[in-house]
């Protein structure tokens, strides 16, 4: 059976997981190689969403930051064995995450923060009024790459990657 992970059908995401390698997933790597490609992509994302927020793309440069914080946590959990982490909201991800440690749990209302770039930031109809590249500015991108780097920061020393 040949599966296409765009179009998981009738059955859901739950009869999709079930078909894949026996409900474990579709993870390709080792557990601790896996979370390692998900931190070195974050860390890659986190150099641009840097420079961005230096040079003047300030909203992307937060949205970047949401998706830094994103591929981090999913790296923490796919270094704690999970196979198939889905989603992209970093206080889901979080939750989740902070059920492995509990250093997590004291950073994840802070982290989540990050979630209110997700939409706004790259569509003029997440806002009321204006677009994202005339709404954000410079402060808010160093503070949203900050909080990035922090979670990266985190994750990093908990999983030694």
């Amino acid at each position: 059976m040949q599966l296409n992970p765009y179009r998981i059908g009738t059955e859901g995401l739950a009869g999709y997981k079930e078909s894949l390698n026996g409900g474990k997933g579709i993870m390709r790597q080792p557990p601790e190689e896996e979370a390692r490609r998900w931190l070195d992509q974050a860390r890659e994302d986190l150099k641009w969403a840097r420079r961005l927020a230096e040079e003047g793309g300030y909203h992307i440069a937060c949205f970047l930051a949401q998706q830094v914080a994103e591929k981090a946590i999913k790296a923490f959990l796919y270094a704690q064995g999970e196979t198939l982490v889905l989603g992209h909201a970093v206080s889901t991800l979080s939750e989740r995450a902070a059920k492995y440690d509990k250093r997590i749990e004291e950073k994840k209302a802070v982290w989540s923060i990050l979630d209110g770039y997700y939409i706004p930031t790259r569509y003029p109809n997440g806002l009321p009024d204006g677009i994202p590249a005339k709404v954000y500015n410079q402060k808010t991108a160093r503070e949203a790459v900050a909080l990035a780097a922090q979670v990266v920061d985190t994750v990093a020393e908990l999983t030694g990657l």
